[in-house]
């Protein structure tokens, strides 16, 4: 079957099941365009909750899906890969937070968006990466315990330096794969190229950049600036997309090692078999559902 058959009958197949698609902006080409909503993470929870269907099928990774099934906890959510998982939202477990809220009584627990459910129960508030400088200036506490990216984290922390933030050692290890001299290397060989970062890149890399903001924000800036040129520092997939957005520009990765393994997992076919039987039905308890629901709300409380 051609791509194009196979995007035809994945069409037919979620109108006649009631299954809203929803892919992350990292995703191959061919899903994005058979995708009701596509962006960041956040994004598509969001998307997930307002949209009329009674089934979302994620193309992404595990915690994404979750965060839609917190947020839509009486619609069916099913992961289009079961495998498809994320490094960073899986460095830190329920018992060592647990420890390291004891160690921290005094701080209050912000939690990137990066985090499974099952962290959320331990949190406060929880932040996307577009939204987190803002969130952690506007909350009431002065010390802050910043889970899991530590780049991230120390990002807002030089955003906000009225707080005291404590950071973990964790993080997304493909972000944190790219260095100081893959910038160098970049900008010498696309002279006048702007440099979009985003901020899970190590803090030498957020220092040379033009730009610093999430995937969404990184495509909206490349899309209205008048240059012509960019180079792009997350997932690889982003240049791909933003050829086809704007095809008069030129797109360039910052690293060749921007590839999230995870989110390759994910292919076409995938899509398919979840809309004939297949994929993962993610499933949480109500306590699960309930708790890591807190720490969500009062991020939209605050952003």
């Amino acid at each position: 079957m051609t791509i194009q058959h196979l995007q035809e009958e994945i069409l037919r197949l979620k109108t006649e099941q009631d299954v809203c698609i929803l892919a992350h902006s990292y995703q191959a080409q061919e899903i994005l365009e058979i995708a009701d909503f596509t962006g960041d993470s956040f994004q598509l929870s969001m998307q997930a909750a307002k949209a009329p269907q009674s089934t979302m099928l994620l193309c992404g990774v595990r915690f994404m899906a979750e965060t839609v099934k917190i947020l839509s906890p009486e619609k069916r959510v099913l992961l289009a890969n079961p495998a498809a998982g994320c490094p960073m939202a899986e460095q830190l477990d329920k018992p060592l937070l647990e420890q390291v809220r004891k160690r921290y009584p005094d701080h209050t627990v912000v939690a990137y968006i990066n985090t499974t459910a099952e962290l959320k129960t331990l949190c406060d508030v929880c932040v996307t990466s577009s939204s987190a400088v803002e969130i952690v200036r506007k909350l009431p506490d002065k010390r802050i315990l910043f889970i899991p990216d530590c780049n991230l984290g120390d990002y807002v922390a030089k955003q906000v330096p009225e707080k005291e933030i404590k950071l973990l050692s964790g993080g997304c290890p493909i972000h944190a794969r790219v260095s100081a001299e893959d910038v160098a290397r970049a900008r010498a060989e696309h002279p006048g190229a702007q440099v979009l970062v985003h901020p899970e890149c190590m803090p030498e890399v957020l220092e040379q950049a033009d730009f610093i903001g999430s995937t969404s924000a990184i495509m909206q800036h490349a899309a209205e600036s008048d240059s012509k040129a960019f180079i792009i520092g997350t997932e690889v997939s982003i240049v791909q997309h933003l050829s086809y957005q704007c095809p008069e520009k030129r797109f360039y990765p910052l690293s060749k090692n921007l590839i999230c393994p995870n989110m390759k997992l994910t292919g076409l076919p995938d899509v398919y078999r979840a809309l004939t039987g297949g994929g993962e039905e993610i499933r949480l308890d109500k306590e699960t559902l309930c708790k890591a629901r807190v720490c969500i709300d009062r991020m939209l409380e605050l952003g």
